[in-house]
């Protein structure tokens, strides 16, 4: 037999097809799975290194296709709180991605908020002219996961046209068909379009569905934050599936729900109108995080043309801009995603505070803030946003536990984070963030798996695994198979679990006792080794 570096024994597997688990041995050679055999059959002594996995389950590394670790990424390269999870695999790029250059290198979305020092790939980044540049940076200076990305919609938009709102023009809109295509050709999944956000949401349907024709050319994926997902949760579902159709390309709907208590009985409607469109031929999917708050900034209670040209800041200082603003926060026209008209200043809480004047108001609710000022909730929200300067991370109580348990049953939906992978050891300087970032994978397989069986354990893993494989053009991950990349996930299903809550967001999972990323061990009983043998992927037709 060839030579075998680790050979994992006696474990109950779980390959990531949806099949019944069964007891076996995992061989590892390089950075392959050499075989999965009935366990005994391969002799220990073939095996540089033997690991008993008696009573634990053996999967593959989990794929997480929202992933905001592009700076946390940058500034560790370990991604801590995610490989703890058992994440191997970190997919980018909603909205924003720092090449190609031609937008601001700052994630603009606040829930990738993160201070942390990111060294000189700022001054690095207007070097990037193409997509690939910066994985190509970051995978020479070493990452634990394996990385990949969509294009941001909104650093396409910015290449071509800026922080203008308004149509493109003919030239700018064969700018961004350009530009799409160069990113496919260098290995994008396609494009992401997040549309309650500027410069995104500046975007007709009609521009989307252009854009989303390159795409489509190269086989590629349209994901998109749905321009609502409160209210006009209906409207925005109507949109993505007309860019599908319109396109020729495949729609992944990013971290469904319906936001609102007004809104929650919209969910059986979505999943029937999400139902009779794959019955009809369009291949449409989603994904989700088992959280019933959201987490975005909260500059998001504010219409988003008060961001157009780039003077965000500047509008809520100028007085006469300040009050068109206001008068709209309060009374929402519609076209946007009001965020405190569907959940209520009570259900938001800002905790994304920077500056030492404002942490009294971390944890607080919109509506205790403006209180303590003696405001009413907009004029709170300006002032602090226009005091720090940042989009202020903010956590939004909006969903309901009932449609959680409903998303999750659904055969097309997959798990993800929409969070970056971060360290507890950086939470004086992060401040509060969602407990999403540490408990996502082992929140499902310990309370909706084990404690509350919404879901069995083979269908929460083929929803981690192979099904955002598939998703995504990954042809060698996703699955334990013979021949295919060794990213393997050892756990205990008894004992899995999150420690993170909002209350207390920096504490990581447990129960993930070992991982391999491309047949390196990344974590080993449950701390990390430091190894880095993370790659950058791509889908198969530009691997």
């Amino acid at each position: 037999m060839a030579d075998i570096d680790v050979l994992i024994r006696n474990g109950k597997v779980v390959d990531g097809s949806g099949n019944p688990w069964f007891i076996g041995d995992v061989a590892i050679s390089g950075d392959r799975i050499l075989d999965i055999t009935p366990p005994g059959m391969i002799p220990a002594e073939n095996a540089r290194e033997v690991v008993d996995a008696t009573g634990m389950v053996v999967c593959p590394g989990f794929i997480d296709i929202q992933s905001h670790s592009i700076l946390p990424l940058m500034a560790d390269g370990r991604c801590l709180s995610k490989i703890t999870q058992g994440v191997t695999t970190e997919i980018m790029g909603e909205a924003w991605t720092p090449a190609p250059a031609g937008g601001r290198f700052i994630d603009p979305l606040a829930n990738a908020f993160f201070p942390m020092d990111v060294g000189d790939w700022a001054d690095r980044a207007p070097g990037w002219t193409r997509f690939r540049h910066w994985f190509e940076a970051l995978t020479e200076r070493g990452v634990s996961p394996n990385v990949g990305s969509f294009l941001g919609g909104g650093t396409l938009w910015q290449y071509a046209k800026g922080m203008d709102m308004g149509p493109a023009s003919a030239d700018e809109l064969e700018t961004m068909r350009r530009v799409m295509a160069e990113a496919m050709e260098d290995g994008a999944f396609g494009v992401s379009f997040a549309l309650i956000y500027p410069p995104d949401t500046f975007a007709s349907t009609d521009e989307i569905v252009e854009v989303c024709k390159v795409v489509a050319r190269y086989g590629g994926v349209y994901i998109t934050h749905m321009r609502s997902e409160s209210a006009g949760l209906l409207d925005g579902l109507a949109e993505a599936l007309e860019i599908g159709r319109r396109s020729g390309a495949p729609v992944e709907i990013y971290h469904l729900k319906a936001s609102g208590r007004d809104n929650w009985h919209l969910m059986p409607a979505t999943i029937a109108r999400i139902e009779a469109a794959r019955a009809e031929g369009l291949d449409v999917t989603a994904d989700m995080y088992p959280y019933t708050a959201s987490g975005t900034g909260l500059a998001s209670v504010l219409p988003p043309w008060a961001a157009a040209g780039g003077k965000f800041y500047e509008n809520l200082r100028d007085p006469e801009m300040r009050a068109k603003i206001k008068a709209e926060a309060l009374n929402p026209s519609g076209g946007w995603e009001a965020q405190v008209d569907s959940a209520g200043a009570e259900n938001v809480m800002p905790v994304g505070f920077a500056k030492p004047e404002n942490q009294q108001y971390v944890g607080k609710r919109l509506s205790e803030i403006a209180e303590m000022r003696g405001q009413d909730w907009v004029d709170a929200a300006m002032d602090l946003l226009a005091s720090e300067g940042q989009r202020i991370f903010t956590i939004y109580f909006k969903m309901s536990e009932d449609n959680l348990k409903l998303q999750l049953k659904q055969p097309w939906v997959k798990i993800s984070t929409d969070a970056g992978g971060l360290d507890p050891a950086w939470a004086t300087i992060q401040g509060p963030t969602h407990p999403r970032a540490y408990g996502t994978y082992p929140r499902v397989l310990g309370k909706y798996v084990r404690e509350e069986k919404v879901i069995p354990l083979e269908d929460a893993i083929r929803k981690m695994t192979s099904s955002v494989a598939d998703r995504l053009g990954l042809r060698d991950r996703g699955l334990l198979r013979a021949g295919m990349f060794a990213d393997v996930v050892v756990f205990d299903p008894e004992t899995i679990g999150d420690r993170a809550t909002f209350e207390e967001p920096h504490q990581l999972s447990v129960g993930v006792r070992d991982v391999w990323v491309n047949g390196t061990r990344v974590l080993q009983d449950g701390e990390h080794t430091g190894a880095m043998p993370g790659r950058f992927v791509a889908p198969w037709r530009r691997a």
